[in-house]
């Protein structure tokens, strides 16, 4: 059991590096929690594979510094969605 966790760590690792992926996308991705993903890219990969630990903690930092960013155009396209259903529904 243990070959596969340290497997799965590394394979998020590489994964995130590849795709500059959240977290979360990479939890959706590999179909296990938020928490799993961090904790094999944290703290497991940091023992297993430090090289590869460092440039995943480079994405997920740079990941963290734009959420802002991401969550505020989320925001932004949630309202133009409402407002064009709107304008939809009152030109007909």
């Amino acid at each position: 059991m243990k070959g596969v966790v340290e497997e799965r760590a590394a394979m998020l690792g590489e994964y995130i590096i590849e795709s500059k992926a959240t977290v979360r996308s990479a939890a959706k991705k590999f179909g296990v929690s938020k928490s799993t993903v961090h904790k094999d890219v944290s703290q497991r990969l940091r023992i297993l594979n430090p090289a590869l630990y460092r440039e995943v903690r480079q994405v997920l930092d740079m990941n963290k510094s734009e959420r802002h960013i991401r969550g505020g155009m989320a925001t932004k396209n949630k309202y133009l969605k409402e407002k064009q259903i709107k304008n939809h529904t009152d030109c007909e």
